[in-house]
């Protein structure tokens, strides 16, 4: 039985008229890809680098007067921080991103750029949560997750929405990069006629082995590192699992090199400076592990790199 915070697809309608001006339209660019047609959504494009605006400008535009005076708190590795970041720079809201010590740098400057307050923590030893939480609960905050959250669900599924306006065929399949799902379960509800696939690295596939088990399991504790910071989420939300379960998600899941081939393919091939965590949808279907069937659209989620490990990558 779905509780009341259940998002769905009339939410992301609405998020989509919600959030009309603070986002751009992102591009879908026609690839040819190991002899199949399909269709590249480069949120990668998107302000901020990355499709986690939307989510952000579509919770924080929720807000109270009193909620925004009082401000908000996220943690993320650096996406959902620069999303949220621009979003409250824009509505004069206060915010603080909880961030991982090993966050990547320029998604650190992103976010102080845009006028953040930032507070590390060791990603090995702390929890994200608790020290929002705790912030939270001593300015009177409101948290503001990065997946976890039926508004943020829905401002991601815009996303989804786009492309079947931009598409000029049949949606039949659409490929996403998954770390906790938001995005993900946005795209399902907002285009409930394609199949959805989801891809997270290896060793961080939670989300794909709990829908094979049919109830959420963890990373496991020993799992390996990852360049994909972007999709370092060790635990998926009861909301984003609900709905790819409902909507019968299949998964997949990418081993390092073929995220490096990933990233120098949409380099070379495509212009585009795409992140790990960004390419992993690209990286599946490149390695064979996502068959490509027509009206297949890959989301490319991410571009915020390292300028000297991605000319390293691409050499």
């Amino acid at each position: 039985m779905r509780n009341e915070n259940f998002p769905t697809g009339d939410d992301v309608l609405k998020a989509a008229e919600r959030i009309a001006g603070l986002v751009v339209e992102t591009p879908l660019k026609p690839v040819r890809l190991n002899g199949h047609d399909l269709w590249l959504k480069c949120e990668s494009l998107q302000t901020g680098g990355s499709f986690k605006l939307r989510g952000a400008s579509n919770r924080l535009a929720l807000l109270s007067e009193a909620e925004r005076k009082a401000g908000v708190v996220a943690f993320s590795s650096g996406n959902h921080a620069q999303g949220v970041a621009i979003a409250a720079r824009r509505l004069g809201v206060p915010a603080t991103i909880v961030m991982p010590s090993d966050a990547p740098a320029p998604k650190v400057a992103g976010t102080r750029e845009q006028g953040a307050g930032i507070v590390f923590y060791d990603r090995a030893s702390e929890d994200r949560v608790a020290i929002s939480l705790a912030l939270a609960a001593e300015t009177g905050a409101v948290v503001v997750p990065s997946f976890d959250d039926p508004h943020i669900i829905a401002g991601q599924g815009t996303a989804g929405l786009e492309i079947l306006e931009q598409c000029p065929g049949p949606v039949r399949q659409i490929v996403v990069c998954c770390g906790g799902g938001g995005l993900a379960a946005g795209i399902a509800l907002a285009c409930p006629d394609a199949d959805i696939v989801i891809v997270e690295p290896e060793g961080w596939d939670d989300m794909g082995r709990s829908l094979a088990l049919g109830h959420i399991v963890p990373v496991a504790p020993d799992a390996p590192p990852t360049s994909c910071d972007a999709l370092q989420t060790p635990l998926v939300s009861p909301l984003t699992f609900s709905v790819l379960k409902e909507r019968g998600a299949a998964s997949a899941a990418v081993s390092e090199a073929e995220v490096r081939a990933a990233v120098r393919y949409a380099w070379h091939e495509l212009g585009l400076m795409v992140e790990p965590g960004g390419s992993a949808a690209l990286a599946a279907v490149l390695a064979g592990k996502v068959p490509v069937v027509p009206g297949t659209v890959v989301m490319v989620t991410g571009g915020n790199m390292d300028p000297a490990m991605h000319a390293e990558w691409v050499a």
